[in-house]
């Protein structure tokens, strides 16, 4: 029952979204949209910023399903620019009214998992510690959270697909070396 309440709340919001810029939103509004009481959403979240993060780490989760691994992280990549994507509306409207800090931290959790996948598998048997498996991973998820909140600022109107392509290109050994070379420290 908890999650059928929240995803309601996730929708009533990004429905109201669509109408109203998200600091002009209330609680008050996504309850009525949802047709519960205040005491519920505040049984589920803190405030709607604490909702918001919620959406975007639950349609970030869903996008990676699967695909932290060395073969399928550029997939795992693609499917969270197309999730923001297709939330546009919620993604360019949140952008507005919180701050570039926050907006970082919800990508940060997005790619972080991602990216420590692929460290972890690239770095099994190798002589590194999870300190610089940790550093490896931050590496790449500033790269790329950089790369994502420019074409969001930008207005999504570049492919995505060619920024993924881009950022592969770019990042291919790159992990590799980077174990090898914690290793020979």
């Amino acid at each position: 029952m908890s999650n059928i309440t929240k995803k309601a709340l996730e929708t009533a919001l990004k429905k109201l979204m669509l109408q109203k810029p998200l600091d002009k939103i209330t609680i008050r509004d996504i309850t009525d949209e949802c047709g519960i009481s205040r005491m519920t959403f505040y049984y589920h979240f803190q405030d709607i910023y604490d909702l918001v993060e919620w959406v975007c780490i639950e349609d970030a989760t869903a996008a990676l399903q699967g695909k932290k691994t060395c073969d399928t992280w550029q997939e795992g990549l693609a499917q969270v620019f197309e999730a923001v994507l297709e939330n546009k509306p919620f993604v360019l409207n949140a952008c507005r009214c919180i701050s570039r800090e926050q907006m970082e931290n919800f990508l940060f959790k997005m790619t972080y998992g991602l990216i420590r996948g692929v460290v972890d598998e690239k770095s099994a048997g190798a002589p590194v510690t999870e300190e610089q498996k940790a550093f490896i991973a931050d590496f790449y998820k500033y790269s790329f959270v950089g790369l994502m909140l420019d074409w969001i600022k930008k207005g999504m109107h570049a492919d995505y697909h060619d920024l993924v392509r881009n950022i592969s290109l770019t990042a291919q050994g790159g992990v590799d070396n980077a174990i090898r070379n914690f290793s020979r420290a």
